[in-house]
C-alpha cells in the first residue's frame, strides 16, 4: 500500500490537488505523515488553523489509519503500526536489493563522464572526487532503471605534454619512469615551471613541442605514448583499491582527428568566425563569452574536442543524458559547450548536464599541480588502511583476513568522508576528519552491518509469518519509519545527482538501529518476539547494504 497516495485520494475530497502535498514529520508524535495547511490560507481567505480544524472534522478515516490530529496549522495521520510495519517489512522482504529501486530510466541511455584524471599527472585528491561521486552517480542511475556507459575521459592532450616533453629530454631518466612513472613525471613538471619563471625560453619551446606533437612527429609520438601508457598503469591500480570499473576508456587524443570535421561542420553551418586570426564561435545571443575553437597557430582547444566527444557519445550510444561529473571552475566550458552545439541546431544539447562538484583545498589556500602541493590519492589510501589495520590489532587480534578487511574499511572511510558532503560544496583538506572512524563515517555504517550479521547468526531463525502487531516500541517504530523512506530518499538522490543524500540517510538508519538494539532485546524467550525482530534486523540489513552498494562501497560481515 502506497500510503501517501491513499491519503491524498483521502484529501482530495476535500481539498484541489494542486495544494496536497504531504509531508513526513521527523517527530513520531506529529504521526507518520502530516498534510500543512498554509497554501490554502490565501484562497480560503481564513487562517492554516483554523483549516486544519475544518479539514479534520470532515475526514472520516479509512481502517489504515489509527488516528487523525489537527495540530496548529498541519493535519497529522498516525497509520495503525501493525498495518505500517507489515507493509514496509513485507515490501523489503519481497524486493530484497531491488528494494528502492525503479524504473524512471527505463528505455533511457545515461553516459557520464567521470574521473578523467591528467595523464602524467597525479591522481590527486580532487580527481578522487570526479571518480567517487560519479560512480556513486551511475549506480543510482542505474537502479532508477536506466543504462549507463561509464567514460573515463583522460586528459591525454595538450600543451603540457608539449611541457613534459621539454622536461623528460632535459632531466627525465627511463629507469626513475619504469621505477615510479607518475612520481617522476610529476617532478620533471614540477621543475619545468619553476625554470620557467626564470627563462620564459622554456614555454616557447613547449608549445614548439606540441604543435610537434598534433602534427605526428615521430619523436613527440613515442615519449607520449609512453607516457600515457605508465600513467594508465598506475591508475588502474587505484581504480582496484577504489572499486571502480568504466564501460569505456579514452582520451582527448581520440577526437584529434574528428576536429577537423567540427571544423567542417561548424564552417557549413555559418558558426565559425575568425578573430585576431584564431577560429571562435560568437555567443552572445547565449549570453556567454566567445568559444574559442583553434588558436592562430592552428592548436585545436579542449572545447573543441569536447565537442566531437559530445557528438559521437550522442550518435554511437542514443544518449538521453550526457552527464560531466567536473569540478566547479569548468561551469563556463560546459555552458559554451551546450551554447555551441545549440547554435550548431542540435537540440539534444539541453541533455548535457554538468554534475559540477567542489573542491578540495589546503587550510592555506588551494591545491596546485604546478606548485607541487598536490595530496596523492593513494598516500590517502595508504595512511587510512594503515591505521585501521592498527586498530584492529589493538581491538580484534583475532580477526581473520586482517589485510583485506582493513583494506576495505580504511578504503570505505575515505570514500564516505567524500560522499556524505554536498558535493557542490568546497570541502578543506582536513587528514583528522578524513580518517576519524567515530560519528557519521564509512565505518560507524560499516560496524552497524557488521553487528547485523552478528545478531542474524546467533539467532539461528528465519521468520515465517511474524506478528508485526508485537512491535510497538517507540525505537521499533522509529527504524521501520526510517527504512520506509528508502524509495523516496534513492528518487531524490538519483533526480539531484546528490549522493550525500544516501550517505546521510544510511548513517541515520544506522543510528536508528543502534537505539533499536540498545532498547529492544533481540533474542528473547518469547518466539513471536523473536521473530517479528528478527524481520526488522533482516530488513535493516537490506536498506544499509542497498545504501552502501549506491555509494560504491564494499560490503563486510565481519570487522
Amino acid at each position: 500500500m502506497d500510503f501517501k497516495k491513499e491519503l491524498e485520494k483521502l484529501l482530495l475530497k476535500h481539498v484541489t490537488p494542486e495544494h496536497i502535498h504531504i509531508e513526513i514529520p521527523s517527530n513520531l508524535q506529529f504521526g507518520d505523515y502530516a498534510f500543512p495547511c498554509f497554501s490554502l490560507a490565501k484562497e480560503l481567505k481564513k487562517p492554516p488553523n483554523q483549516i486544519a480544524q475544518e479539514l479534520f472534522s470532515k475526514i472520516k478515516n479509512p481502517s489504515f489509519l489509527e488516528e487523525v490530529k489537527a495540530t496548529g496549522p498541519y493535519l497529522n495521520f498516525f497509520i495503525k503500526k501493525d498495518v505500517f510495519s507489515k507493509e514496509v517489512i513485507g515490501e523489503i522482504l519481497k524486493k530484497r536489493s531491488a528494494y528502492g529501486s525503479s524504473l524512471v530510466g527505463k528505455g533511457k541511455t545515461a553516459v557520464i563522464d567521470m574521473s578523467s584524471p591528467n595523464i602524467a599527472k597525479p591522481f590527486g585528491i580532487g580527481h578522487l572526487r570526479s571518480t567517487v561521486i560519479g560512480n556513486s552517480i551511475a549506480q543510482l542511475l542505474s537502479f532508477s532503471g536506466y543504462k549507463v556507459i561509464k567514460v573515463n575521459y583522460l586528459g591525454d592532450w595538450g600543451t603540457q605534454f608539449g611541457k613534459l616533453i621539454v622536461a623528460y629530454r632535459r632531466w627525465g631518466s627511463e629507469k626513475e619512469l619504469q621505477k615510479s612513472p607518475i612520481k617522476h613525471l610529476y617532478d620533471l613538471y614540477v621543475r619545468f615551471h619553476k625554470e620557467a619563471e626564470k627563462d620564459e625560453a622554456f614555454e616557447k619551446e613547449a608549445r614548439g613541442w606540441f604543435k610537434k606533437l598534433e602534427e605526428n612527429d615521430a619523436e613527440a609520438m613515442r615519449l607520449w605514448s609512453m607516457f600515457r601508457e605508465c600513467s594508465l598503469k598506475d591508475f588502474e591500480k587505484i581504480y582496484k583499491r577504489l572499486g571502480v570499473t568504466f564501460d569505456v576508456v579514452s582520451g582527448e587524443s581520440k577526437y584529434n582527428k574528428e576536429v577537423d570535421r567540427v571544423l567542417l561542420l561548424m564552417k557549413d553551418k555559418g558558426v565559425l568566425e575568425e578573430s585576431e586570426e584564431a577560429l571562435i564561435v560568437n555567443l552572445d545571443t547565449y549570453s556567454l563569452p566567445a568559444a574559442l575553437i583553434q588558436k592562430s597557430d592552428g592548436t585545436k582547444l579542449y572545447l573543441t574536442r569536447d565537442i566531437a566527444a559530445a557528438l559521437e557519445r550522442k550518435n554511437k550510444y542514443k544518449a538521453d543524458l550526457l552527464l560531466y561529473e567536473v569540478g566547479s571552475e569548468q561551469k563556463l566550458h560546459f555552458e559554451q559547450l551546450r551554447a555551441v552545439l545549440k547554435a550548431l541546431g542540435f537540440s539534444w544539447a539541453e541533455s548535457i548536464i554538468h554534475i559540477h562538484h567542489g573542491l578540495y583545498s589546503f587550510a592555506e589556500g588551494k591545491i596546485s599541480t604546478r606548485k607541487g602541493n598536490v595530496i596523492f590519492v593513494e598516500d590517502i589510501l595508504d595512511k587510512a588502511v594503515a591505521l585501521v589495520h592498527a586498530l584492529i590489532k589493538e581491538k580484534n587480534p583475532g580477526l581473520a583476513k586482517k589485510e583485506k578487511v582493513a583494506e576495505i574499511v580504511g578504503t570505505s572511510a575515505v570514500i564516505f568522508h567524500d560522499l556524505i558532503n554536498d558535493r557542490a560544496k568546497d570541502i578543506v583538506f582536513d587528514w583528522k576528519k578524513m580518517l576519524d572512524f567515530e560519528g557519521e563515517t564509512g565505518p560507524y555504517v560499516q560496524y552497524a552491518y557488521v553487528r547485523i550479521c552478528s545478531i542474524l547468526k546467533k539467532a539461528k531463525i528465519r521468520p515465517k509469518s511474524p506478528d508485526y502487531g508485537l512491535l510497538k516500541e517507540n525505537q521499533e517504530q522509529e527504524l521501520i519509519k526510517k527504512i520506509s523512506l528508502f524509495p523516496s530518499v534513492v528518487s531524490d538522490a538519483a533526480r539531484q545527482y546528490k549522493p550525500h543524500i544516501i550517505a546521510k540517510y544510511v548513517v541515520d538508519v544506522a543510528q536508528s538501529f543502534s537505539r533499536f538494539y540498545e532498547n529492544c532485546q533481540c533474542i528473547s524467550n518469547d518466539r513471536k518476539l523473536t521473530e517479528a525482530r528478527i524481520a526488522l534486523v533482516i530488513v535493516t540489513k537490506q536498506v544499509i547494504g542497498n545504501s552502501l552498494w549506491l555509494l560504491g562501497i564494499k560490503i563486510l560481515e565481519e570487522m
